[in-house]
């Protein structure tokens, strides 16, 4: 590695590009930018600030936001100053944002406007160690909160003012910090138990961003639009610490409703995203003619587009397909948060679709016996954090036991089946990965998520979530209105037409895998109902329990099939 730590890696391009722009975001309508020598310039000032407040090295400091361009300053900030960011999803609720900051015992808190405040107000007497909160916006303080609160402007000038001593004190910490020290602590999901604390280090983190490096240039040429959120591993590594590596500008998105919208205003070179925002995409495409699609998507991604990568869940084939026949390389990768992320990706000059690609420079992937894929290399976590046990049973002689089956090509390139945990052994021994079958589902454009069930059960059913400008066109087309029941779409008409495409797909694989019986969801998966994560994937065993007995009347009706 150049540097031992993500602050001096940081630094270095600071010093390098000094005026030229590192961050741009809209406000109010129009975009504004940070120079390289100001973000560092802030970075350093709010880092001397925390120092003043008494953070300590090693302290957690935790950061409850939305992306927005003081993330990534206060990121740095608590980097610099020797502590480790705990980052919180926006979107939790105030008993889950009380599980991660008790658990990881935080001591500061950095957040973003009054939502998450309150979120934190309501739980702040199980914070034992929390000690000051610091807020972007201005938020209203109930009496009642006795630790002190501070506006992170504040703070920055704060710092600006502090003594020599602790502005020296910045870059003592900066230059003492090592590859193994602890640079955040990023939870799980928690989507078959408590969240875990995965604890990555400098050395993790830098060294995943110069292998990617390695293999996908980036430059101060580069200007990336970044919306997945800061607080989940992929856009951390990939979007904040690549880019500060190579010096990109990184533009902000304003939301996803707004992304297809800032993507026009901002013309990136490149932008990382997950399937589910691909998919989206291509729905609205796949109908025109080839020569259509093609003009359409330049138009929504622009004239400098190089290319776009996926990752944080399986990209259906059909996807990487169409946009590359559309003129426009989208690469898929693979990795977890164990693993900082990026295990493999594949290259813009050798791109092998549907495959994940060769593992990374340094990165070393090997298949064990029952199928299960296994890392090892500069990129594997630290460990667990208050979790030796977990830990123990995820790295074994330095190997991460990933928990996806997987098989490497004849070239080396890597390809994912299935979650190790998800895959379906019916009643009659059959052994099913159900990622497969819901990639063939969703190739439809019919179909928009699906969700395969049928572990120890005689046959496999689905959870199918129409398209639903598909599902109105069709229901037009027929007469028929759109009759639902709770969550269930029942109108036999347009229940027979999906019936129809479903087998028609089906013929693709051997029986025993074939859906029979499926039930036709009135909505979508979201994330405010806890079925997608922060990066949309899907939570299948939460899913597959709260529809527990939708789905067990597919066993029990008379019929076990409707084809």
């Amino acid at each position: 590695m150049a540097t031992s730590n993500l602050s001096a890696m940081h630094r270095a391009t600071a010093d390098r590009l000094g005026p030229r722009t590192a961050l741009r975001w809209k406000r109010l309508g129009l975009y504004h930018d940070l120079s390289w020598d100001d973000y560092r310039g802030r970075a350093d000032d709010a880092a001397a600030a925390l120092i003043d407040l008494g953070v300590e090295v090693g302290d957690r400091v935790a950061l409850f936001s939305e992306n927005r361009f003081e993330w990534l300053v206060a990121d740095i900030a608590t980097l610099a100053a020797g502590s480790a960011n705990l980052p919180l999803h926006a979107s939790l609720t105030a008993p889950q944002a009380r599980y991660q900051l008790a658990h990881g015992g935080a001591r500061g808190l950095i957040l973003d406007d009054q939502t998450q405040a309150d979120k934190v107000f309501s739980i702040i007497n199980d914070l034992p160690d929390l000690e000051w909160i610091a807020s972007f916006d201005p938020i209203v303080v109930p009496s009642s909160v006795r630790i002190p609160i501070h506006r992170w402007e504040g703070l920055v000038q704060r710092g600006r003012l502090a003594s020599s001593q602790s502005r020296e004190e910045v870059h003592r910490r900066e230059k003492a910090l090592t590859s193994d020290d602890l640079a955040t602590i990023i939870y799980t999901s928690g989507t078959t138990g408590p969240p875990k604390g995965v604890m990555l280090t400098h050395g993790n983190l830098v060294s995943n961003a110069e292998a990617v490096m390695a293999i996908s240039p980036v430059t101060h040429e580069d200007v990336v639009l970044s919306w997945l959120p800061y607080s989940h591993i992929y856009a951390r590594t990939v979007d904040h610490y690549l880019t500060a590596l190579g010096g990109a500008t990184v533009t902000l998105a304003e939301s996803i409703e707004t992304l297809v919208m800032n993507l026009v205003e901002t013309r990136p070179t490149w932008m990382t995203a997950v399937p589910r925002f691909y998919e989206k995409i291509w729905a609205k495409v796949e109908p025109l003619s080839s020569e259509a699609r093609a003009a359409t998507l330049h138009k929504i991604f622009g004239p400098r587009l190089r290319y776009l990568s996926s990752g944080g869940a399986p990209l259906p084939k059909y996807l990487a397909e169409g946009f590359l026949a559309s003129g426009i390389p989208l690469l898929e990768g693979y990795g977890l948060t164990e693993s900082s992320p990026v295990i493999s990706f594949n290259r813009l000059d050798a791109n092998k679709v549907g495959t994940v690609g060769p593992p990374v420079p340094g990165v070393e992937v090997r298949i064990a016996e029952d199928g299960e894929v296994l890392t090892r290399g500069p990129h594997v976590m630290k460990g667990y954090w208050k979790d030796p046990e977990s830990t123990r049973r995820a790295i074994n002689d330095g190997w991460l036991h990933t928990g996806d089956i997987g098989l490497l090509d004849e070239d080396g390139y890597l390809v994912i089946t299935d979650r190790k945990k998800n895959l379906i052994v019916t009643s009659q021994g059959k052994n099913i990965a159900p990622a497969e079958l819901e990639h063939l589902l969703t190739s439809d454009p019919a179909i928009d998520q699906a969700v395969i069930y049928g572990d120890r059960r005689p046959f496999v059913t689905a959870l199918i979530v129409p398209n639903f400008p598909f599902l109105q066109a069709k229901a037009e087309e027929l007469g028929c209105p759109i009759e639902t029941e709770g969550d269930l779409i029942v109108s036999e008409p347009l229940r027979a037409f999906y019936a129809e495409r479903i087998a028609e797909l089906m013929r693709a694989v051997g029986h025993p895998e074939r859906v029979r019986a499926f039930q036709l969801l009135a909505r979508p998966f979201s994330a405010e109902a806890d079925e997608v994560t922060a990066t949309l994937k899907v939570r299948r065993k939460f899913i597959l329990d709260k529809f527990a007995n939708q789905l067990d009347a597919l066993y029990h009706a008379s019929k076990p099939a409707r084809r």
